[in-house]
């Protein structure tokens, strides 16, 4: 026979600990409002094995974040015996998806088509605004930069690192609309790291040369490019062209990073005009 003082054999018992009052006190979970709209994440490109593991990471990311939400993605085409969903077939059994496209900043080709797919989905699928510009993604940069032994892992400490660079390339595609909103991101990153910053195009020739030619006549020596990209809707050899042309080393694509994977789930939160105030877990 136990009490409310104890088991009758003597042993512990676990009693719930009572909620912690004021600041201090613990957020309750966040969870997905019942009834939410699946969040599809538009791939660009053909589907193959180094997107698919980036996208399959990402959707990890973002249900981790907001548990109970219904994450998918979708390419915007198969690529031979890929067994990968394309976007118009993610609709179809979502049909009232808010659709966020995984791109850093603008991009008028990849925009369109996807746009188009809705259209041609006839599904009430909303699409939401690029990931970027955001001082999240300054924030990957950085770290990406840092993986590459090309800038400090930590603005806040007091150290160098001999391979540094004094002069940053920001590599985007998309044309002039992605420069401009580039450039933000590029003040960002500039504050955080204490070095200039300059956009270049990568899917515009001589643009990446003509940056690292501006930033070396302004006195920087070593020079190193970032991709302002996830991935996907560049190829590897564009990438490794950006660096050759500007004779430097560059970092990786941003990738799967957890910053990127919070402007996912912010795109649609906002685009469903929720805030984490009615995204807390219902009360018990």
């Amino acid at each position: 026979m136990s009490s409310p003082a104890g088991p009758g054999n003597g042993l512990p018992v676990r009693m719930p600990r009572p909620r912690q009052p004021g600041r201090h006190r613990r957020p309750e979970p966040l969870s997905a409002p019942e009834g939410a709209p699946a969040l599809v994440l538009a791939v660009p490109g053909p589907s193959c094995a180094s997107a698919r593991a980036l996208a399959e990471e990402l959707v990890s990311l973002v249900r981790a974040d907001l548990p109970g939400l219904d994450a998918r993605f979708g390419f915007l085409e198969a690529a031979g015996d890929e067994p990968d969903a394309t976007l118009d077939q993610v609709l179809a059994q979502a049909p009232d998806a808010v659709v966020v496209p995984l791109l850093a900043g603008p991009d008028a080709e990849f925009l369109g088509r996807f746009r188009q797919v809705l259209t041609e989905s006839q599904s009430s699928a909303r699409l939401t605004e690029v990931l970027g510009p955001h001082p999240l993604l300054a924030e990957a940069l950085h770290v990406r930069l840092s993986e590459a032994g090309l800038a400090r892992a930590d603005r806040a400490r007091l150290f160098t690192v001999a391979t540094a660079a004094d002069g940053i390339i920001l590599a985007v595609r998309g044309g002039e609309e992605a420069l401009e909103a580039a450039g933000i991101t590029g003040v960002l990153l500039a504050a955080r790291l204490a070095v200039p910053v300059m956009t270049a195009a990568l899917d515009v020739e001589g643009s990446v040369r003509h940056v690292a030619g501006q930033l070396r006549s302004s006195g920087a020596q070593r020079l190193a490019v970032a991709p302002c990209v996830i991935g996907p809707e560049v190829s590897p050899e564009l990438l490794v062209g950006a660096s050759t042309e500007a004779e430097c080393a560059g970092a990786e694509a941003l990738g799967a990073y957890s910053s990127v994977g919070k402007l996912v789930l912010n795109r649609y939160t906002s685009a469903l005009g929720l805030d984490t105030a009615q995204l807390r877990a219902p009360a018990r």
